[in-house]
Parts: structure tokens; C-alpha cells; sequence
């Protein structure tokens, strides 16, 4: 005969029981997990960076997070950016760029852009889905972006592997209950 709650009763009610198995570890053991633990974030660190010198970006992949680039890219994609220097910024062209004052970067489309005799390029951006350019988005008193504000251009994407993150921020108990 099983008595109630006898199934599973040794779990805690969160499921996992860390600071328990890390008791029961004799030293090697935890050393090793501790070790393990450091050699995943430093390999992801190092992977992060190897993109950024790849991809001459200072963050060479970002999730779209808003609808305003619809059709082209929906809520949710995640993009692959490359900011190469040398390479002009054309009409039509999709580019990541911030704005002094934002955090969040922002993914638009070049609609104009104005090259100066002397080889500075300015440009205006707009959302495909929007009905009016950028210059509302913008520092105050700037009308145009520059190349410095420019993160990266799209040069690839993953439809909807980024929403993941966006129910992260958006849902901060889905966080919690998945971390826990």
C-alpha cells in the first residue's frame, strides 16, 4: 500500500534541490562542476567575441522587437549584423543603429542618403511598416544618422528563434519559472 505523498517526497517543492547536491559532492566533484560551469561561459565568451572581430559589429546578432519592419522581418527574428567600415551605406539597405539617449538599438531601412564632397555620408532612416522616417526617433535636433551611429547592417536572419527573449522581458514570471 502507498501512502499519499510518499511518490516524489524527497524532492524540495521547486524540483531541484542544488545547494543539497553541491553538500553531497565530495571536493573533486565540485571542483569539476565549478570547472565545467566556467569552461561553458568562457567558451561562449569567447565565441561572442570571436563574431565581434568577424563581423566588425559591436553586437553581431540582435532580435527584432517590434513590428516595424514588417513585412521584411517580423517580432521575434534574430538577425545577423556585419558593420564593415569600408563598405557604403546604401539606399535600401537594412541597418541596426543607436540613438544617443536609447538604450535599444533600432532595425530600419535606409530610404535616403547624402554623400558631402568631402566623403561624409549622412543618411535618414524609416520602418517598412511605418508611415513616416525616423527624424521623430531621433536625438533631438539631429535630422540624419551617421556612420558612427550604425551597429551593424542585416546581412542574414532566423525567423522567430529570438521569441525566446522577447517572453523573457515581456514575461518576467516565465523567466523566473524557467530559471528555477
Amino acid at each position: 500500500m502507498v501512502r499519499a505523498g510518499a511518490v516524489g517526497s524527497h524532492l524540495p517543492a521547486s524540483g531541484l534541490d542544488i545547494f543539497g547536491d553541491l553538500r553531497k559532492m565530495n571536493k573533486r566533484q565540485l571542483y569539476y562542476q565549478v570547472l565545467n560551469f566556467a569552461m561553458i561561459v568562457s567558451s561562449a565568451l569567447m565565441i561572442w567575441k570571436g563574431l565581434i572581430v568577424l563581423t566588425g559589429s559591436e553586437s553581431p546578432i540582435v532580435v527584432v522587437l517590434s513590428g516595424s519592419m514588417e513585412p521584411a522581418f517580423h517580432r521575434g527574428d534574430l538577425l545577423f549584423l556585419t558593420n564593415f567600415r569600408e563598405d557604403p551605406i546604401r539606399a535600401g539597405e537594412i541597418v541596426v543603429f543607436k540613438v544617443e539617449g536609447r538604450d535599444i538599438p533600432i532595425v530600419h531601412r535606409v530610404i535616403k542618403v547624402h554623400e558631402k564632397d568631402n566623403g561624409d555620408i549622412k543618411f535618414l532612416t524609416k520602418g517598412d511598416n511605418n508611415e513616416v522616417d525616423d527624424r521623430g526617433l531621433y536625438k533631438e535636433g539631429q535630422n540624419w544618422l551617421e556612420k558612427k551611429d550604425v551597429v551593424g547592417r542585416a546581412r542574414g536572419f532566423l525567423p522567430y528563434v529570438g521569441m525566446v527573449t522577447i517572453i523573457m522581458n515581456d514575461y518576467p514570471k516565465f523567466k523566473g519559472l524557467c530559471l528555477s
